[in-house]
């Protein structure tokens, strides 16, 4: 291995008696290959297999902890104890490549495809539809749906528990339901759950408590919790840096393992106030300080990449595109071989990569989402 990027393979001890063999993640990243019950296929467990041996964690792909909040077709479920031996099967297969299995648990809320869900009701923390023509609008969730949805999120962790995951991520990201709870362009709620930053905080801190007491009441074996979040929305009114920094601050007192950045380029600025033109990460790393893990994601392809980001003082990198791209990245850069990467999919290439026709079709057909296609 090249000297330079011996950092990368250094181990770490995420806490909770879970130590990762390297700085490098899997990121969690929807295939749309799951079988129509929602049980895992064989094809999303050999994409996983492929892509588990080198990094020292692998973060899947979301699962919905309530079947209202299911939000892709071809997506596992989590919600209920007759998935555990699914959820199960893709835990060993990580685990069995030397990988930290960790589960990505969410809610989609008003994102919910109508047609995904019983009766297609799209619930949300209010009636604003996602902006975008043709997009429903979702029912507000009453006060005793809220609860019993966070309560959902604590079972569901039970049943990671139960599956043999290391840990879960709480999605907080991406415009979800957590998400849709604490920004002010979705939550225009004036109850206890939502109008003032404090009360729009209330319910993705109230599911990590709860996830959290899954955890304490049903762990025999170290397990880490995880929380990912997305700092900035476009829309006016809509999650700022500031709001962000607020909530990183109620983040870090719940003694998470680490807390997750969502974003396409590691490299970001803010759009707006005081935080504007100063990348996100920087800004973010800045005000956690040394309180909790942060994993770092977003175009990194390269092994310059990485390094050049891990030295901006996160301690976890998250590569999820380049993994499709080349299943061996991290092998190269361990063997010496990094520039034998491939960082751009070559379109004849679906099956020695182990790609799933329902994610092969989505990239094809989205080109914009990759750097490249060949």
């Amino acid at each position: 291995m090249n000297s330079k990027y011996t950092p990368l393979f250094e181990s770490f001890n995420i806490g909770k008696g879970v130590e990762v063999k390297n700085r490098l993640v899997m990121a969690p990243m929807t295939n749309f290959s799951s079988n129509p019950d929602g049980t895992v296929s064989d094809e999303e467990i050999s994409y996983y297999e492929r892509r588990s041996s080198g990094v020292g964690m692998v973060i899947t792909a979301c699962t919905y902890v309530t079947a209202n909040g299911k939000g892709f077709h071809g997506e596992f479920g989590g919600d209920t104890d007759e998935m555990i031996p699914s959820l199960s099967r893709l835990a060993s297969a990580i685990k069995a490549k030397g990988a930290k299995a960790i589960l990505q648990i969410f809610h989609g809320g008003r994102e919910v495809p109508p047609e995904l869900v019983p009766n297609g009701d799209v619930v949300s923390a209010g009636d604003i539809p996602s902006v975008g023509e043709g997009k429903t609008v979702p029912r507000p969730l009453t006060e005793k749906e809220i609860e019993s949805i966070i309560l959902d999120f604590g079972e569901t962790t039970r049943r990671a528990i139960e599956a043999g995951y290391d840990g879960v991520e709480i999605h907080g990201a991406n415009g979800y339901l957590i998400q849709q709870f604490f920004s002010p362009h979705s939550n225009r709620r004036e109850d206890k759950w939502g109008g003032s930053l404090e009360r729009r905080l209330s319910f993705p801190l109230a599911v990590v408590d709860e996830v959290q007491k899954a955890v304490a009441n049903h762990a025999k074996a170290p397990f880490i919790v995880g929380y990912r979040f997305s700092p900035e929305e476009p829309e006016t009114p809509g999650i700022t840096m500031d709001d962000t920094l607020a909530l990183i601050d109620g983040l870090v007192k719940k003694d998470l393992a680490y807390l997750h950045v969502s974003l396409m380029d590691f490299w970001s600025k803010g759009r707006r106030g005081a935080n504007a033109n100063r990348p996100r990460m920087e800004v973010i790393k800045e005000r956690v300080g040394d309180q909790v893990p942060v994993i770092g994601v977003g175009s990194i392809y390269t092994a310059d990449d990485a390094i050049n980001a891990l030295q901006s003082g996160v301690p976890l990198l998250a590569l999820g595109r380049e993994l499709i791209i080349d299943p061996e990245w991290v092998q190269k850069v361990e063997q010496g071989r990094e520039t034998e990467i491939v960082t751009k999919i070559n379109k004849d290439h679906q099956r020695q990569l182990e790609i799933p026709d329902p994610l092969w079709q989505a990239i094809i057909h989205s080109p914009g989402w990759f750097p490249g296609i060949e």
